[in-house]
């Protein structure tokens, strides 16, 4: 592996190119696959090639998974589309160099010609702009380095941090929580609780780096957690029927799922308790293609419930 000394404002310019698809006229950042639908901005990958795809990507929310390391190289061009990729950026390179002069040029050219005919090829720096940090490490990086072949440099990308770039993007539905008793519930009344709007119970990403290597993670509902918002002196959960997505109220059914209040609210904040239930999605890395155990995502929805007595009238 040999790294190159940047020469003034050209290692910007080999960047652009090492990225693949910076317009040098619009500042030169490039973006992989911002992630910034529903709740969730996700990662958004500047200089990078990954793309990330999957129905984990859209429509739900993440639980903030933080990408390890927020900047890395990745597998770039040859040699020989390197050295034509350099040249294409004559222009560029006279017209943003502090005093261009033709001999200059020739020396920042060289190092890319020394690698014709030889195995490898040009590895660039690519980070995570949705961390703060991810700048910082991005600028800490060499501007281009020639990798053999059937190697990876130092801080490059491995199988492993694809998976983690795939986890970092992954969202899961964010659930709309349904009780009955609805507006109001009362000590000692079952409350029955379950979910809608979460749709297909599994969730993919996937984050390749085109024709070099690609990594899935799966998200699969498992299960349901409620927290009625108050002690166990307060309130009884029962879990026994709630399966992956509660159990909806049926005229004559067995309560199985959801919270009987043995207390009023009439002494909590706002006179109301706060129910929230969470959904568990634990993910695998499909295939296997990494020893690693990501920890599940779990998404929560609250409401608010106020529990009254039960009034009644005694007649002599």
């Amino acid at each position: 592996m040999q790294q190159m000394t940047p020469m003034g404002s050209v290692a910007v310019a080999a960047l652009l190119v090492l990225a693949g698809a910076a317009n040098p006229e619009d500042g030169g950042r490039t973006v992989g696959t911002p992630i910034k639908e529903g709740n969730t901005r996700g990662i958004d990958l500047a200089h990078s090639k990954i793309v990330v795809s999957g129905d984990g990507t859209r429509g739900g929310k993440s639980d903030g998974y933080v990408l390890k390391r927020p900047c890395w190289y990745e597998p770039g061009l040859d040699a020989n589309e390197m050295l034509k990729s350099q040249e294409s950026l004559r222009a560029y390179w006279f017209r943003f160099t502090e005093n261009p002069t033709e001999e200059k040029w020739q020396a920042f050219l060289k190092q890319f010609e020394d690698k014709i005919g030889k195995d490898g090829r040009w590895w660039g720096p690519a980070y995570n702009a949705a961390d703060p940090k991810g700048q910082a490490c991005f600028a800490s990086l060499d501007p281009f380095v020639f990798v053999p072949p059937g190697t990876t440099p130092p801080s490059g990308i491995t199988i492993q941090e694809l998976a983690e770039i795939a986890r970092a993007a992954l969202t899961v539905p964010e659930p709309t929580v349904k009780l009955n008793p609805d507006a109001k519930s009362y000590v000692n009344l079952p409350t029955w609780v379950w979910l809608e709007g979460i749709g297909e119970p599994r969730r993919s990403v996937t984050a390749t780096i085109p024709g070099v290597m690609s990594a899935t993670v799966v998200a699969t509902l498992e299960s349901i957690t409620i927290d009625p918002g108050t002690t166990k002196d307060r309130a009884e959960v029962n879990m026994e029927g709630c399966g992956t997505s509660g159990k909806p109220y049926t005229k004559g059914g067995t309560f199985s799922c959801g919270v009987r209040y043995l207390r009023s609210s009439i002494d909590q904040p706002r006179e109301k308790y706060t129910l929230t239930v969470s959904t568990v999605w634990p993910v695998e890395v499909v295939d296997n293609v990494v020893p690693v155990q990501f920890a599940p995502v779990e998404v929560g929805a609250s409401r608010d419930v106020p529990v009254g007595e039960i009034q009644s009238n005694v007649k002599p």
